[in-house]
């Protein structure tokens, strides 16, 4: 006979307690523990149930709107059929693992590792970092601040997930998330562990009115996401660009490929165990000063080379056209209160008075665009400006 639930869940909080007690001995000095975790509420699911804290937001996570909308969604290269170019879902997965790879030989907290990186880029619009810039631009015609995927992907989980009632998600996840920028070149990180929801709140205003703006993560398991996701795509976008006839695996410079390699696998290989080495038993993340280097030096490479490739932009101009037309359509339809409009009947209706009372059209068609698949961008684009073919009736 099995046993009854109060019984179980004594057991499954012994097993907890011990297992809190067993992290505390494992884990480097430097590691964020399960019991760090700060919420802005607390949740007797989670401090009387038998999960931990980061392992939860996890699972939130994994189980959101947004993280399933990722399998749509572009990492570099847009609108070209070939279904071995990494999309954002799986740029997402490798960033998770090689992260937890680091996080595990470094003794630090593997269940916040991948929570972070499950996350990280939640909030990117269709169509990528062009996309992110569109979006951007449409903000300051509108009166809204600059659009950023790393503040997006807050909003997300905070404000429009559960249709307007968000998830109660940890400081440090929501931190890693927000301070996760792998395109910064960053030969060492050091946490910036003094933060609270208030420092959050006007580390998200100082970005959104300045792009630019320092944001360095609270927890060493941030710090490892923003590495990890720099080794994730810089050697990953070169194999996508020699597969696509960008580049040739000749292009790549000889000082780069003969001390990180010419392949993805021996890249990632080498930036992983030069970053364990480098950074075992230290408070920061680091790697040795020529690996740096070479880093360096690949990334701007992927930058003149491959982001910026004549042949990869070639239909960018159209993608800003109809983004533009869409913001306007759905900016118009919020304003004149068309609830045919599919803003209402696909991601208004339902939603809590409290977004749609307290959200200005603006931001309502901005959240609404920035959360679609590529291709149900598409699809919104030919069913309102393309003309459609109809029966033998009107």
């Amino acid at each position: 006979m099995g046993k009854d639930t109060t019984t179980r869940a004594k057991v499954l909080n012994d097993v907890k307690q011990r297992l809190r007690l067993l992290e505390g001995e494992r884990l480097s000095p430097y590691a964020t523990l399960s019991s760090q975790a700060i919420r802005r509420r607390e949740e007797p699911e989670i401090t009387d149930g038998h999960r931990e804290n980061f392992s939860i937001d996890g699972d939130r996570i994994l189980h959101s709107l947004a993280y399933t909308r990722y399998i749509d969604k572009t990492q570099v290269f847009y609108l070209i059929r070939n279904d071995h170019i990494t999309h954002r879902v799986l740029h997402v997965q490798l960033v998770s693992k090689i992260g937890r790879t680091i996080g595990h030989l470094l003794r630090l907290n593997e269940d916040l590792i991948e929570a972070i990186a499950l996350g990280h880029d939640l909030g990117h619009a269709p169509f990528g970092h062009d996309g992110e810039k569109f979006l951007s631009n449409l903000s300051h015609e509108y009166g809204l601040d600059n659009f950023l995927h790393n503040v997006q992907g807050i909003r997300f989980l905070e404000i429009i997930e559960r249709k307007g009632r968000g998830w109660n998600l940890s400081l440090q996840v929501l931190d890693g998330m927000l301070s996760h920028n792998g395109e910064v070149h960053n030969p060492d990180l050091y946490p910036d562990r003094d933060k609270d929801f208030a420092r959050l709140e006007k580390e998200i205003q100082k970005l959104t009115e300045d792009p630019e703006f320092p944001v360095l993560p609270m927890t060493l398991e941030g710090c490892v996401v923003r590495m990890a996701d720099t080794i994730s795509y810089v050697g990953r976008d070169i194999e996508d660009a020699i597969r696509l006839g960008l580049i040739t695996r000749k292009d790549i410079p000889a000082d780069c490929s003969s001390r990180l390699g010419e392949t993805n696998g021996t890249i990632v290989y080498n930036l992983v165990e030069d970053l364990i080495s480098e950074s075992l038993e230290k408070p920061y993340v680091t790697f040795s000063r020529e690996v740096a280097d070479a880093l360096k030096k690949l990334k701007d490479f992927n930058q003149e080379y491959i982001y910026t490739h004549p042949r990869a932009k070639n239909q960018t101009h159209k993608l800003r056209l109809m983004f533009g037309l869409l913001f306007e359509k759905y900016y118009q339809d919020l304003q004149s209160g068309q609830d045919n409009s599919v803003v209402f009947r696909e991601f208004l209706d339902g939603m809590s008075p409290e977004y749609r009372d307290n959200t200005p059209p603006a931001m309502i068609a901005r959240d609404f665009i920035a959360g679609m698949t590529d291709d149900y961008f598409l699809r919104q684009c030919q069913e309102n400006f393309m003309p459609q073919i109809l029966s033998d009736r009107y």
